[in-house]
């Protein structure tokens, strides 16, 4: 009786097939690691790369200082600072919070500051092939208020003023929008500089004063500066555009508080009578 031989193409069969299947058991567990690496990356960035772009977009002017969380949920003390080897600059001790979530056409932030911003001021940004779009959001227009104080640390000619009061930014509905050629303002703001005052002055406060910006022409914000009430009258206007800022006005003192005014309109302009002529830029 003849014995029939083992058959061996099977079981070499079968080793070669799980040899074949590990390159890409390996292949896919490396590759779903990246992704784990990336995801982890992207949720937990920290938030110290979000301070890093808010200054380098503001060219060091707008600073996040020791900033905590991630860049989605954070916080940090916000700074102004001079020009680039200034030693001007200046805090808030109250912390700036922010939150961040994708949307469909790209991020929503949502900022809040004790004592400044106390409604979530919304920001929406969209990116786009070659431009991005960014929307300033505030609970029935208003935006934030801030000590004018804070803008000392800009530099000259404020380090020089010493403001005091309080600055108020309002808006219902701002839009910038970017593309090759720079950037574009759609709709309109107010900034408000309420019971302003001087250590230049020994009236105190001088007045309350609002700038008014707009649209004006394809790449142009218009400026117009105006008094709401003091003893010293400012007007004025102006451009925000390629050129950067350019402000020409006038100061000049309420009847009776010429005196006492003399001396700072001798500081802030050049002198035309009972006037001082304002240049910016």
């Amino acid at each position: 009786m003849m014995r029939r031989r083992p058959h061996l193409s099977q079981p070499l069969r079968g080793a070669s097939a799980v040899a074949g299947r590990a390159p890409r058991v390996w292949a896919w567990a490396t590759l779903g690691a990246l992704l784990g690496l990336v995801a982890g990356l992207v949720t937990q960035a920290p938030a110290a790369w979000l301070a890093q772009a808010v200054a380098r977009l503001s060219q060091d002017r707008v600073q996040l200082v020791d900033p905590q969380g991630t860049v989605w949920q954070g916080s940090a003390l916000p700074v102004l600072a001079g020009p680039t080897g200034s030693r001007d600059a200046s805090v808030l001790p109250a912390r700036l919070h922010w939150r961040a979530r994708p949307t469909w056409l790209g991020l929503r932030w949502q900022l809040q500051q004790p004592g400044h911003i106390e409604a979530p001021l919304q920001i929406d940004w969209q990116p786009g092939w070659g431009r991005q779009r960014i929307e300033l959001q505030g609970a029935a227009g208003a935006l934030g208020h801030w000590p004018a104080a804070w803008l000392a640390g800009l530099g000259a000619p404020l380090n020089t003023l010493r403001p005091g009061g309080e600055l108020r930014l309002s808006s219902s509905g701002l839009r910038f929008e970017s593309d090759a050629q720079g950037w574009r303002l759609e709709g309109q703001a107010r900034v408000e500089l309420l019971q302003f005052s001087s250590r230049l002055s020994s009236i105190e406060p001088l007045g309350s004063y609002q700038l008014l910006l707009a649209p004006q022409g394809d790449r142009r914000i218009a400026l117009q500066l105006s008094t709401l009430d003091g003893a010293l009258r400012l007007t004025g206007q102006g451009e925000i555009g390629a050129q950067g800022l350019r402000l020409r006005g006038e100061a000049s003192a309420a009847p009776g508080q010429e005196a006492a005014l003399n001396n700072l309109l001798n500081i802030i302009g050049r002198r035309d009578g009972a006037l001082s002529r304002l240049s910016i830029g």
